[in-house]
């Protein structure tokens, strides 16, 4: 019994415990398949899955080469040879939608399980590429997923804080774009520098290619990218973007740029026509001569500012103060301008007159009147309200002193509501309403009141005499089109215009058959240098874009001038008689008219017989007939009526242009003469015959 009791442990042992061995068994295999699967593990098994999963979220195509995973309290992942191929129907483009030679994120993991949140300590990029396509008809290869997905993405990410980042580090990256509504095709080449001697590094932003069909250039120098996201930072900007010939630089700094608190930029940008900002600022600008301006550019959450700018466009200065509201449709500007001293040549563009790269490159035209284009499109692009003063008009060809204006721009419609001059004692003031219709056409009422305006302003502008007195009317205009050309060859209305309290004139009948005698001469001639202008008095209506005569009639003390024909504004030609006859006998008597007809830029004038005798003899003397002379003069009025009474009276009775001129020529007794002027001694005036008028020139002639 003994002995049994004492044999049974040894050989119960190995009995008693098969679980153990199947349990050791267990974990031997374990830890040599622990051993196994880690020397042959693969993060690139999961490479598929990846790719599934990526293509269905972003509905393209997605592939990675390789996937590195580095585990530990601070995990790397990297990918290589990422490719996000085009979606459906841009498969003929030539490179893929998004590229990269591989992609690090390190994430902190002990943080995250210590719920100290999300902290991703590098994102690493190298050679990321992009080839961003918008069609003209709107299709484009950057839209994800349906438009409510877009959305409900929208509104989440609106709401997702950022992780916290501590580097972007982003090398040869190349983005192009190709956007057929702005027509651009360009690169922006990007690479950030690394924190160094305390500073948080930058991003470098190169541009080159076209956009808005111009060569573009750039070179931009930011802060650290992440320093976009820190409010408490003020933003460093500092670049210069070159687009043809416009070129703009903007320096300073941005605080907190993803809510719009605030900037401190200073921008410049100078070129050959503001036209030409279109493509950069998406408002339309009328053509301008060069320009050259610096402001103060800041933007808050609902408006862009650009404040207190001060600059030169063309002769001329300009400043003021700019605010945009981008987020109406359209976007609404509110300008207010002034200059100190004007040129009014250099708001040309203003009326449709070319100016700028636009007068440079321009076809020739026929027509005298501005025929640019109204851009309906450019118009429909904002809303705006702009006021502008110009202090001085500094301008020998306009005799105006100011100019105030105010207008607006609403829903393609222009409202002009006041261009004023002020001219000496006197004022020249406007206002038009142009209304979109069909075919990009404008209907169109225009009103232009003079008052008090010196009859010597307008003689020293053109220098052809001297005169005094003030001359008042108005002009009116009603009409479909879409330029001053067009309009005004398309309207019906009027010009009324009278001078009845005259002055001095200085050899007005000279100059204005285009004889351009000079001094010397007309003394030798005996002719006298002083003439008393009675009155000037033109009562033209406007038919369908004719201009015809009532009333057309210059009168001084020794002569009265009339005319009478129209003006065809549909081919701009015109076709008039105009005729001088002196008051009382004397040389300067001319009894025949004188025929201006042909295009309105360079019109023929042919005399009638009795003038040939005259001209020869200046052509004697060694004097020029220059015909081109007549224009100017022409242009202000001569006129058709036996006096100025019985004319001014029918211009307040039934003025062509609808408004009676009334007092606008100023207070104060008429210096109308009678009718019928007496001739020396009370006896009537008597007309030299044609034979007369040679005889006394062939006297004249001979040297002495």
């Amino acid at each position: 019994m003994v002995s049994e009791t004492s044999s049974s442990p040894r050989s119960a042992d190995p009995r008693r415990h098969p679980v153990l061995k199947v349990i050791g068994g267990l974990f031997g295999a374990l830890a040599v398949g622990i051993i196994v699967l880690v020397m042959i593990w693969q993060w690139d098994w999961f490479v598929p899955l990846i790719n599934r999963k990526a293509s269905a979220a972003l509905h393209r195509p997605v592939s990675i080469a390789h996937l590195h995973v580095s585990p530990g309290l601070r995990t790397s992942v990297t990918v290589d040879d990422l490719k996000i191929s085009q979606p459906e129907g841009f498969e003929k483009e030539s490179a893929d939608f998004a590229s990269a030679k591989f992609l690090t994120v390190k994430v902190d993991v002990w943080r995250y399980l210590t719920g100290r949140g999300l902290f991703i300590p590098v994102i690493r990029m190298d050679t990321p590429k992009g080839d961003i396509v918008s069609r003209i008809n709107g299709q484009n290869n950057y839209t994800f997923g349906d438009t409510a997905e877009k959305k409900e993405t929208s509104s989440s990410s609106n709401t997702t804080a950022l992780p916290d980042i501590g580097e972007i580090d982003i090398q040869n990256a190349d983005v192009r774009l190709a956007l057929a509504q702005l027509k651009t095709d360009m690169h922006v080449l990007v690479h950030t520098t690394p924190p160094q001697n305390g500073t948080k590094g930058n991003v470098v932003v190169d541009l080159k290619g076209r956009y808005a069909q111009a060569p573009i250039n750039g070179h931009i120098v930011g802060g650290a990218l992440l320093s976009l996201t820190k409010p408490a930072e003020p933003y460093p900007i500092d670049g210069r973007i070159e687009n043809g010939p416009t070129y703009v630089t903007l320096k300073g700094t941005v605080d907190d740029p993803m809510h719009f608190k605030g900037t401190k930029l200073a921008l410049h940008f100078a070129g050959p026509d503001m036209s030409l900002l279109y493509g950069l600022t998406g408002v339309p600008i009328p053509h301008t001569p060069a320009y050259s301006i610096t402001g103060n550019l800041g933007y808050s959450e609902n408006a862009i500012r650009f404040q207190k700018f001060e600059g030169k466009m063309g002769s001329s200065d300009i400043g003021g103060d700019i605010n945009v509201n981008p987020h109406l449709k359209p976007p609404f500007v509110e300008a207010a301008l002034h200059s100190h001293s004007v040129d009014l040549a250099d708001l040309g563009g203003f009326i449709g007159a070319k100016t700028g790269e636009a007068k440079k490159t321009a076809p020739p035209s026929r027509s005298v009147l501005p025929d640019q284009k109204i851009n309906v499109p450019k118009l429909n692009a904002v809303n705006a309200h702009v006021t502008y003063h110009g202090d001085h008009i500094r301008n020998k060809d306009w005799p105006l002193d100011n100019i105030d204006t105010e207008f607006e721009v609403r829903d393609g419609a222009i409202d002009l509501k006041h261009l004023a001059f002020a001219t000496g004692s006197g004022k020249i003031s406007a206002t038009a309403t142009l209304q979109p219709t069909k075919n990009e056409q404008f209907r169109t009422k225009f009103r232009l009141d003079v008052s008090r305006l010196p009859l010597s302003r307008i003689m020293k502008a053109t220098d052809t005499f001297k005169g005094e007195g003030t001359i008042g009317g108005h002009v009116t205009l009603t009409s479909t089109g879409n330029s001053v050309a067009s309009l005004v060859a398309n309207g019906d209305g009027g010009t009324t215009l009278v001078l009845d309290r005259g002055g001095d004139v200085t050899a007005l009948l000279p100059d204005l058959l285009g004889l351009k005698l000079g001094s010397a001469v007309l003394s030798a001639l005996g002719i006298p240098d002083r003439s008393k202008l009675e009155c000037l008095v033109a009562d033209m209506p406007l038919d369908n874009g004719i201009l015809k005569t009532k009333s057309l009639l210059l009168q001084t003390e020794t002569t009265r001038t009339t005319g009478t024909g129209t003006v065809n504004f549909h081919n701009d030609t015109l076709d008039y008689a105009v005729t001088t006859r002196a008051t009382h006998p004397q040389i300067l008597s001319l009894p025949g008219a004188v025929h201006i007809f042909g295009p309105l830029n360079g019109p023929n004038i042919l005399p009638g017989a009795e003038m040939i005798g005259r001209v020869a003899a200046s052509v004697g003397l060694g004097v020029l007939f220059p015909p081109a002379a007549l224009i100017p003069t022409i242009q202000l009025g001569v006129g058709e009526g036996s006096a100025c009474e019985r004319a001014v009276q029918e211009a307040n009775t039934n003025p062509a242009a609808g408004i009676a001129p009334g007092s606008t020529t100023g207070a104060g007794a008429s210096s109308v003469p009678h009718p019928e002027k007496q001739g020396a001694a009370g006896k009537p005036a008597k007309h030299l015959t044609p034979a007369q008028v040679h005889k006394a020139w062939a006297q004249k002639s001979k040297p002495k």
